[in-house]
């Protein structure tokens, strides 16, 4: 995902794709010691898109607690 993707998605729908990605990540993972993945990045965009989704949530709720 693009970051101005990301800066469109609100906490709840942010939430959700970080769960899809991780479940994702772990049926890679299991099934990587059956047969290799047919493209390797997958993992390194993947943890990649979690961290900027992390990073957003992150962002939201301190915006959130300084206008509270």
């Amino acid at each position: 995902m693009k970051k101005y993707e990301i800066a469109a998605l609100e906490k709840k729908e942010l939430i959700e794709k970080i769960e899809e990605l991780e479940n994702r990540l772990a049926d890679i993972n299991f099934y990587k010691a059956i047969e290799l993945p047919q493209n390797p990045m997958v993992f390194r965009n993947s943890k990649r898109d979690i961290a900027r989704m992390k990073t957003r949530i992150r962002q939201i709720e301190l915006q959130e607690n300084s206008n509270a």
